[in-house]
């Protein structure tokens, strides 16, 4: 294990979660657009996470021989996907996207954004941000402190 990997693998969480913050912002931005250019009313995003590939070149005395996967060398993004859940269904007959026939006439459909949950989502992404932060800054005092007992 390298002397940089804890602020590798922190740094990758906290480009991760910069872009989940961005995408929470687009969501909460978007929550009343009921036109987009896709057609339809705008869907809630969301950033799809996984573990960066494992590539462990050392051993941890706490896992066993047997476990193939260690610890992670951080997260990456996979992707970012819609939400197809349903839509906000509005009775407003005056609204220009009203749905002009069929069983929803008069209906406007909103987007399936909550922003409450938005708003959640939003404050874990900044709290997992600050616990990344957290990280980086005690391994850059752990490296001073080495320095200072190294003279």
């Amino acid at each position: 294990m390298g002397l940089f990997t804890s602020i590798n693998i922190a740094a990758s969480g906290m480009s991760a979660e910069r872009l989940r913050t961005d995408v929470i912002s687009d969501n909460i931005a978007n929550a009343s657009t009921t036109r987009t250019q896709e057609g339809g009313a705008f869907r809630r995003s969301r950033v799809i996470l996984a573990q960066k590939e494992n590539g462990i070149d050392w051993r941890n005395p706490f896992i066993p021989d047997h476990l193939e996967r260690g610890p992670g060398r951080g997260v990456k993004v996979n992707g970012i996907e819609k939400d197809n859940s349903e839509l906000r269904l509005v009775y407003d007959p005056t609204h220009p996207d009203a749905i002009k026939s069929g069983p929803k006439t008069g209906y406007v459909e909103y987007p399936n954004v909550n922003i409450v949950t938005e708003m959640v989502d939003l404050i874990a992404a900044s709290r997992s941000y600050e616990a990344n932060s957290s990280v980086i800054q005690g391994s850059k005092e752990m490296f001073s402190k080495a320095l200072e007992i190294g003279r």
